[in-house]
């Protein structure tokens, strides 16, 4: 598959999207693996655990694909393996309490944190949205994408000073964005 080596996520999807053929998925799923892998280890602590969600998580994303308009297809599949652990270890929970004598209040606190981390993550990625258009581009490259200053003023055309400016906004109306949302009324916060 590394023919496509050269085709950048974006077009991989596009393509898939224009021929539903789910080849250009495989693709996107190749080159993702150790990241899922690394992801699920991260949460679930154990090899063979982590090895059977990537499983689980293939096909969930070859099922979920076809249904959303996914733009950017690697924070997207990090938030499908994220979401999925954290279901494993929700499910998991009680297991762990009758196999060994955990206390009942560190398990639910590291659970709780890892819940309220995760709601925090899906904020910040809703109030992507709300950012302009330069913001958002340069958030997206530089923080999901890991690219470089250098890189971002490659593929934006915009100025280093420009580039910077953007994610040093973009990060403030993110930061307001998120806080705003964590502040609406029916919304419980400690």
């Amino acid at each position: 598959m590394n023919k496509y080596q050269h085709i950048n996520d974006e077009a991989l999807l596009q393509q898939f999207y224009a021929d539903s053929n789910t080849e250009w998925i495989g693709v996107l799923l190749e080159r993702y693996t150790l990241l899922l892998l690394g992801t699920c280890m991260k949460y679930l602590k154990n090899q063979e655990a982590a090895k059977d969600a990537v499983q689980q998580i293939f096909l969930k994303v070859i099922s979920e694909l076809p249904k959303y308009k996914v733009q950017y297809f690697k924070s997207w599949i990090y938030m499908i393996a994220r979401n999925y652990c954290l279901m494993q270890l929700r499910d998991k929970k009680v297991t762990y309490l009758l196999q060994e004598e955990i206390p009942i209040a560190d398990m639910e606190s590291d659970v709780t944190a890892m819940i309220e981390k995760e709601q925090l993550l899906q904020s910040i990625e809703h109030s992507l949205d709300y950012l302009n258009e330069e913001q958002k581009k340069c958030i997206t490259l530089f923080y999901l994408e890991k690219k470089s200053y250098r890189a971002i003023v490659t593929i934006t055309g915009y100025s280093i000073l420009q580039v910077k400016s953007h994610i040093q906004n973009g990060k403030r109306n993110l930061k307001l964005l998120v806080e705003k949302k964590q502040h609406l009324p029916g919304k419980q916060h400690k």
